[in-house]
């Protein structure tokens, strides 16, 4: 009976001083690491993938504290480990869905491509998966825009954060969300011009970064419209040449011939949709532009442009920026 006994607290010890060593000894895993946990995984899964990742150092343990304190549901997402835990607080924090988000920085201008880009080098997806969903997926706006043929335009620059279990179409969705937001606060929403709105805007966004300027910008553009001139803005044949898989860094002029309804040295009036997604300020001022004479504009190659009423003094300014050009070189 003695030997029993010993026996049975032996064992207890044992299990005693695992379970210390399982679920109260912190675990530090060395470096950070990242551990992806997925909606729809049991707890059975998710205890074993801490395990083989080294957060924890018993799947049994996990299991055993989980199911003794209550099976409260474990929350999805990307978990970052890089400091000494315990299984308690493991679990703790995936109860809370204490999870890691990344950044995703979106500067005014930026098109459905510069995204893309920005969106995979955040670890969260091919840039190929968030172009498909930005040049398909357009029922996310379509009360918005039933003219868009895109999510160009509507994806608002902002600073915005991700998880890994975001999908493509979550991360747009966000953006165009953001975009309601703002577009709510400046007056933009029922207004039947949306379309040509949102579409000056980023042009207008991609000629000037200076905030007093865009206002005399949307407004020289308008001027032209009006009186039926061509456009003649750069963003939009660089537009078309990145649309055609053609563009080189620079404006050619084959590009200047190139036959798309986004080359506005060719064709008239407005080009089909948005060329890049502009910021509120830009947004503001195609809804109100500075009026004025000013049928031309260019850059005074110090940040700012020169603007002109006819062509003769758009010439001179030309010649004035070509000579501060040179002057650099």
């Amino acid at each position: 009976m003695r030997t029993v006994l010993y026996l049975i607290l032996i064992a207890v010890v044992a299990a005693g001083l695992w379970f210390v060593w399982a679920a109260l000894l912190p675990v530090n895993p060395g470096e950070a690491k990242f551990v992806l946990l997925y909606p729809g995984w049991s707890a059975r899964r998710i205890a074993s993938t801490l395990q083989q990742e080294g957060v924890i150092r018993s799947a049994k343990a996990f299991l055993a504290i989980h199911y003794a304190m209550g099976k409260v549901n474990l929350k999805a997402g990307e978990y970052k480990f890089d400091v000494a835990t315990n299984t308690f607080q493991v679990r703790d924090r995936i109860l809370r869905g204490d999870v890691y988000a990344r950044n995703v920085v979106v500067p005014e201008g930026y098109n459905i491509y510069d995204i893309a880009t920005v969106v995979e080098q955040a670890g969260l997806g091919k840039a190929a998966d968030f172009i498909t969903v930005a040049t398909h997926d357009v029922a996310l706006l379509h009360d918005l825009d039933p003219q868009a043929t895109s999510l160009e335009g509507y994806l608002f620059p902002d600073t915005y954060q991700f998880t890994r279990i975001d999908s493509a179409r979550d991360i747009a969705a966000a953006m165009v969300h953001r975009f309601r937001q703002t577009a709510k606060r400046i007056g933009l929403i029922g207004r039947r011009d949306i379309h040509r709105i949102v579409t000056l805007a980023s042009i207008v966004e991609k000629e000037t970064a200076v905030p007093d300027e865009r206002p005399l910008v949307a407004g020289v553009y308008y001027n032209r419209l009006d009186r039926n001139m061509l456009l003649g803005a750069d963003p939009t044949v660089i537009y078309a040449a990145l649309l055609a898989d053609r563009y080189r860094g620079t404006i050619y002029q084959s590009d200047l011939q190139y036959d798309s309804p986004y080359n506005t040295y060719k064709f008239p009036g407005l080009p089909p949709g948005p060329i890049a997604n502009p910021g509120a300020g830009s947004l503001q001022a195609a809804m109100h532009p500075t009026k004025s004479e000013f049928l031309y504009f260019v850059s005074d190659n110090n940040g700012h442009h020169r603007f002109s009423r006819n062509a003769a003094e758009h010439e001179k300014n030309v010649a004035a920026y070509r000579k501060a050009v040179a002057a650099q070189h």
